[in-house]
């Protein structure tokens, strides 16, 4: 099938590779992601026994999937379906990522109606996609929760609901905006230019623009530490309001 490339659908840039495009580029519609291609779904939810992962960052980004599966060795398709989800915003990880960005992270908010992507995984798939989120760790920047229906509405374009949904809640908590109000996540440069005109230990620590910090992240883990502790520290985190989810 021509024309179902990533590359071919400008969704083949994955912000593992380029920080300052996180969370990536993500599909207009659902599709099974099957390599590097993006195919007509058939179905809307899968009779295979996956398991819905709610994805408010990067793993709503094809080539970013692929990337994590091909890196280890992890083969098959992925659907990706497009959702309409009440009871949850995307917020900001209180954490530095290692790849250079500061990553979105799932926050309670009963009002907010968004449209998200949900990825059914298998049981290998479900292992990478844990490990990149570090839940296996003990200090791993991300636990894997499940989010129950009512609390947290996930509906379909065929008007199917799902009784709930597995997401990746970040254990730092979520940053907020100076007045206690969490931050959303308005895309990455725009989110690290603000956050380094905010803070001169900031800018100390990863310079004064968005490239210099992505580059200055990914060349030294020691420093990303130190920017997480620094959060925690300034009190520039909040409760996600999602933790008690959490196993």
């Amino acid at each position: 099938m021509t024309g179902r490339t990533l590359a071919e659908l400008g969704l083949d840039r994955a912000p593992r590779d380029h920080p300052l495009t996180y969370p990536g580029t993500w599909p207009a519609d659902s599709g099974l992601l099957d390599g590097d291609r993006l195919l007509p779904l058939e179905r809307l939810v899968p009779g295979d026994g996956r398991v819905p992962v709610l994805a408010v960052g990067s793993n709503a980004s094809p080539a970013q999937l692929q990337h994590k599966m091909a890196e280890s060795g992890v083969a098959g398709p992925i659907p990706m379906v497009r959702t309409r989800v009440t009871g949850v915003d995307v917020g900001v990880s209180a954490h530095v990522s290692r790849l250079g960005y500061v990553s979105a992270a799932p926050l309670r908010s009963p009002a907010a109606v968004r449209e998200l992507f949900v990825v059914w995984l298998d049981g290998p798939q479900l292992e990478v996609i844990d490990a990149s989120e570090g839940v296996p760790l003990p200090g791993g920047n991300f636990g894997r929760a499940w989010l129950p229906a009512p609390q947290v509405r996930v509906a379909l374009a065929d008007g199917t609901e799902l009784p709930g949904v597995h997401a990746y809640v970040n254990r730092h908590g979520v940053l907020h905006d100076g007045t206690g109000t969490p931050r959303r996540h308005p895309g990455q440069r725009a989110l690290l230019a603000g956050l380094l005109a905010d803070s001169a230990e900031l800018r100390e620590l990863f310079g004064d623009t968005p490239e210099e910090f992505c580059a200055r992240a990914r060349s030294d883990a020691g420093l990303c530490r130190r920017a997480t502790r620094l959060f925690a520290e300034r009190r520039w985190a909040v409760p996600s309001g999602l933790e008690e989810y959490l196993r």
